[in-house]
């Protein structure tokens, strides 16, 4: 884990590496998804119960604006999209208010990706700050099984796999298997769950605290956050050309979480 860099010096790395500024998503994926999302179409709502309340995805495209950092200009259709890095920088911030307080109260907090070749690394490390810190990190019950595969953990993290590969998923259902899983052997649900995609907007839409970190093209999370069923969003590129390119941001994180 590096030293944690500075507010300056980690906004300098997030352009560099491309994690937030001209991210890699294009605009026309983005106003895509939103389509989507404001249509009804369940795949983009990542487990969460949004009802009729987003449907107008110039709506949406609002809130992504000024959550995510996207291009407000209903004109811009094609080519380059932004994420607004200081946005990013906040949102950890906020993020790491509560890793702090689940350090103190000696929380239970599960930890989950649907993005196991970007985040992985990102989540373990942070799993693994917070078991030194004194938290619980819930283990997760065997034999679970969600979308035709296995749903198990990986170095204090949760992933879905199958056909003996880690996929990326934006499928609420995993989440939704460990939670069942735990009520069923009459184990407590998490205190909070640190994820993304769909992982987080399970926990979230079953009223457990969460943070999810979403790409410019994952508006269920930022709408979840702006009505207060999710805690934390924090927006970045969530699958770079090198997932080491996170590692100044986990350390910041954790570093504002008082847990290095």
């Amino acid at each position: 884990m590096p030293i944690p860099p500075s507010r300056t010096e980690l906004i300098d790395h997030l352009l560099r590496t491309r994690i937030a500024g001209h991210v890699a998503t294009p605009r026309e994926n983005n106003l895509d998804h939103y389509r989507r999302l404001a249509q009804g179409d369940r795949q983009y709502w990542f487990g969460l119960e949004l009802g009729d309340r987003w449907t107008d995805e110039q709506d949406v495209l609002a809130v992504m604006a000024e959550r995510c950092g996207v291009s407000d200009d209903l004109e811009h259709r094609v080519g380059q999209d932004t994420i607004d890095p200081e946005l990013t920088v906040a949102a950890l911030e906020r993020a790491a208010t509560l890793l702090r307080k689940a350090a103190e109260d000696g929380k239970r907090v599960l930890f989950a990706t649907g993005h196991p070749g970007g985040l992985l690394d990102v989540h373990r490390t942070t799993a693994a700050a917070l078991r030194a810190a004194g938290c619980e990190i819930v283990s997760v019950p065997g034999g679970l099984r969600a979308d035709d595969g296995s749903v198990y953990q990986v170095a204090d993290v949760a992933v879905y796999e199958r056909g003996a590969t880690l996929w990326h998923t934006h499928s609420p259902a995993p989440m939704a298997a460990i939670l069942d899983g735990l009520r069923l052997q009459g184990r407590p649900q998490p205190d909070l769950v640190v994820a993304d995609h769909g992982w987080a907007g399970c926990a979230a839409q079953r009223g457990i605290d969460a943070v999810g970190f979403a790409d410019s093209n994952d508006p269920a999370l930022f709408l979840a956050e702006a009505e207060g069923v999710l805690q934390v969003a924090v927006p970045l590129d969530d699958h770079v050309v090198d997932p080491r390119f996170y590692e100044p941001m986990t350390a910041y994180l954790l570093g504002a979480a008082g847990l290095l």
